[in-house]
């Protein structure tokens, strides 16, 4: 018997809004029904229908949701998404895509997401993982919480059996919406549903309880591999510019590099790579002799090495654009046109307070055959040796600002001030930091 304890049991102690996804589906329109009974949770519930605009009676399905969440004294909400096909993805990608988006939106700490999945959808997900070839952590499923936006979803239902929810449907008489797109086999689980578990069940009939159980059993080793994954990530991960050591790296035997590898890309917020693109960074880039330039590119993102490092470019920082600024007068701070920011710090040694505030300062970033005088050191140096002897990748080179008063090269922002304009005299002084937030330097 389907009651509502499984819907509190569910939601953390600390719960504000309540948000249930409601498609007007049998599935949503039990979870909303089931969490109306609960005069506590009633007030907080807003039943959120996202209107794709993909069929001709969406229109008409909003309708109809507004109407039942109202009839059961909950607050409504629609929202409108467009979606725009795109090489690579399917429809029901997009199409999961903007309402999770859209939801997310609405979503602040303490709050929480109610999706009505159950237990044949865990089963449908595995088994279209497992034909896609998934690893462990696809084969996991959909997990029961997770965190969302600034708050959690949670799938109640996930271990429920979809006759379990029919039945609840039926008595008590709820009235529901079916959209026609789910008999279309074009959509790869609708083909599955419709004509390869029926099949399956006929041999084994408890096919949703036994794969979901086998993706439990697979939500274990991932968090045991995730553990190992972050210890390892940790030791062989820069935290000052987030590449990886290849030496260490190569210590690893392959599964542990693919641990790592798998971490970095989870840090980095980047979709897994493929096993192609996998078996390219570990053999064509990693075990590269170390005077050669390789790159492998993936969706938003390009694999380099420098030296013993390995790297991981976006596709947003690659394509930033630097030009020259003026650091106004009198102002500590400049907000540089990439994010970054530049800032002054009063110290006894440095740029002389003095010359700073009475020179025109703009920062530029390099063009070439810049040369700087530093202290301690004899003669004049190029930019260009300078990077190479700090170990710092050509890429990252033309990002990094360069400080001129009235047309001199005074400092390189975070790393050198010129020996020309450097004071020791222990008078009022400046320093130029550099705070950049890119996940590249």
């Amino acid at each position: 018997m389907l009651e509502a304890d499984c819907i509190t049991s569910i939601l953390p102690p600390k719960t504000e809004k309540i948000f249930i996804a409601y498609s007007g589906g049998v599935d949503s329109h039990v979870l909303l029904h089931l969490a109306a009974l609960n005069d506590e949770l009633k007030e907080n519930i807003t039943a959120v229908y996202v209107h794709h605009g993909l069929q001709v009676e969406a229109d008409a399905w909003a309708d109809h949701c507004q109407s039942i969440a109202l009839g059961l004294g909950l607050k409504f909400k629609c929202l409108k998404v467009n979606i725009e096909k795109t090489s690579g993805h399917s429809l029901e990608e997009l199409a999961r895509d903007a309402r999770y988006q859209a939801i997310t939106a609405l979503v602040d700490s303490d709050d929480v997401v109610l999706f009505a999945q159950h237990r044949e959808d865990q089963m449908e997900t595995v088994l279209l993982q497992l034909f896609r070839g998934a690893g462990v952590q696809g084969l996991s499923g959909m997990p029961l919480t997770i965190p969302f936006g600034k708050g959690l979803l949670c799938r109640p239902f996930l271990d429920v059996s979809k006759r379990l929810i029919d039945d609840y449907a039926i008595e008590n008489q709820l009235s529901w919406v079916e959209d026609p797109s789910n008999k279309s086999n074009d959509f790869d689980r609708n083909f599955l549903r419709n004509q390869i578990v029926p099949k399956l069940k006929q041999k084994w009939p408890s096919l949703d309880k036994t794969v979901t159980r086998s993706a439990r059993h697979c939500v274990q080793v991932q968090h045991l591999s995730e553990d190992v994954a972050k210890q390892l990530f940790s030791q062989i991960c820069d935290k000052s510019d987030h590449s990886l050591n290849i030496a260490q790296l190569l210590e690893l035997d392959i599964y542990k590099q693919s641990l790592v590898i798998r971490q970095w890309f989870k840090v980095k917020q980047l979709r897994m790579p493929s096993e192609k693109i996998f078996q390219g960074i570990i053999n064509e880039v990693v075990n590269a002799k170390e005077s050669a330039n390789p790159e492998i590119r993936g969706r938003g993102y390009s694999i380099k090495r420098y030296r013993n490092k390995l790297f991981c470019l976006t596709s947003d920082n690659r394509n930033k654009q630097y030009c020259e600024q003026l650091w106004k007068l009198n102002s500590r701070e400049l907000e540089l046109k990439d994010g970054s920011k530049l800032v002054l710090s009063e110290s006894i040694e440095g740029i002389p307070r003095l010359l700073w505030e009475t020179a025109e300062v703009r920062v530029r970033f390099r063009q070439g055959a810049e040369k700087i005088r530093l202290p301690g050191r004899e003669g004049r140096h190029t930019l260009k040796k300078l990077y190479q002897e700090k170990a710092i990748p050509p890429w990252q080179r033309s990002s990094i600002p360069l400080v001129y008063l009235d047309n001199d090269l005074v400092a390189v922002a975070g790393l050198w001030i010129s020996a020309d304009f450097f004071s020791q005299k222990k008078e009022p002084c400046y320093q130029v930091n550099w705070l950049n937030t890119s996940n590249e330097y």
